[in-house]
């Protein structure tokens, strides 16, 4: 059975895409620690990122960095974190967290309640800076 991240590359599942290409995709997190709180995955279904073959393994972090300086282009923060969990999809991914603190990548913290227009908004704007 298909992950959910690999629905939604598919169209199954909606979701506010900030970018892709042949390889990769990239979206905001529906449940965001932090405004711009972004998943970038490999379209190839991996459950585990170092079980990636190495060059898309690299290339996922090329891609990363893209999106990570697009996001720091439409979010103000000092930096865009860049934590791995790996444990709650099946499907290798990559957080991109706008932050000020370490704490704003604490994971047990609430997620910010974002509408339907504020994610459209963001999700815009990160694809104009990409």
């Amino acid at each position: 059975m298909a992950s959910i991240f690999t629905r939604i590359i598919n169209g199954e599942i909606p979701c506010y895409k900030v970018a892709e290409d042949e390889r990769f995709f990239a979206f905001l997190d529906i449940r965001p620690l932090s405004k711009g709180h972004t998943l970038v995955i490999p379209k190839q279904e991996t459950d585990y990122l170092f079980d990636l073959q190495p060059e898309l393994l690299g290339g996922l972090m090329q891609f990363a960095q893209k999106v990570a300086h697009a996001l720091k282009q439409s979010v103000i923060c000092k930096r865009i974190g860049v934590v791995v969990i790996g444990l709650e999809v099946p499907h290798a991914h990559i957080h991109l967290i706008p932050m000020n603190s370490e704490a704003d990548i604490n994971f047990s913290r609430p997620k910010l309640e974002l509408s339907a227009e504020e994610f459209i908004t963001l999700a815009n704007q990160i694809r104009s800076n990409f």
